[in-house]
């Protein structure tokens, strides 16, 4: 187990960082004001319209760094300082929610996989470790089998939970891309400004990648112990 204590400890310390990173870097670009002077709800409308979608609400949110669509009701929630503010930060954050209202608009493939794994995810995520560590102590405690299939169903539900975060990477990145497009193409930010814009989302990103590989590597380490017949 110390070596699952390493990893998980490591993983959490990346995280940490770039998180740490992803907020000063936000509390960097909101100092930079748009010179066009709309705020985050404003260029959410703007790019919505742009793109023709008419039957998305842009709405405000509590909480900070909560912005995020929801294609069941089909809403851009802003959080507060996004849909008010009017700087490089907001304007980022806005387009970039707007993209994954841009990839439902478009039926993109990666988006509809990952909306079809959400109701298996919310599931089976919270239920996988603890299926893993109790195969593994029954299988120790009655020397059978029946603990073994316990410890694979929990690996089977954590893979649905890595896989689910490994799909999310294409879907954030590509909502990015489609966002600074727009905003560079439609002259919505000067270059100051789109470059304060592109380097927040870059770490937003990271956010996405860092969970992924911390998923992928969760799981590689629970399914040696079972796979592998680890005893240590």
């Amino acid at each position: 187990m110390i070596g699952y204590y390493i990893l998980i400890g490591g993983i959490a310390l990346v995280s940490w960082l770039v998180s740490n990173q992803l907020k000063r870097k936000f509390e960097q670009y909101s100092k930079v004001q748009l010179r066009n002077g709309m705020s985050g709800a404003e260029i959410a409308e703007k790019m919505l319209a742009d793109h023709g979608i008419t039957d998305v609400e842009v709405i405000s949110t509590p909480g900070r760094l909560t912005d995020h669509y929801n294609p069941k009701n089909k809403t851009v929630n802003l959080s507060e300082a996004v849909y008010h503010e009017r700087n490089a930060a907001a304007a980022a954050v806005a387009a970039h929610e707007c993209g994954h209202a841009v990839q439902h608009a478009q039926a993109y493939e990666w988006l509809k996989m990952r909306s079809a794994l959400v109701p298996v995810v919310s599931v089976t995520s919270g239920m996988s470790q603890w299926l893993v560590i109790g195969g593994l102590v029954l299988g120790a405690a009655e020397s059978a089998g029946m603990g073994f299939y316990v410890a694979v169903l929990g690996l089977i539900f954590m893979a649905a939970a890595t896989l689910f975060s490994f799909i999310t990477l294409p879907v954030e990145y590509d909502a990015s891309n489609r966002a600074l497009a727009w905003l560079k193409n439609k002259n919505m930010v000067s270059q100051q400004e789109y470059a304060g814009s592109e380097d927040a989302l870059k770490w937003a990103a990271r956010t996405y990648l860092v969970a992924a590989i911390g998923a992928l590597a969760n799981l590689l380490y629970w399914g040696l112990r079972v796979l592998g017949g680890s005893r240590d």
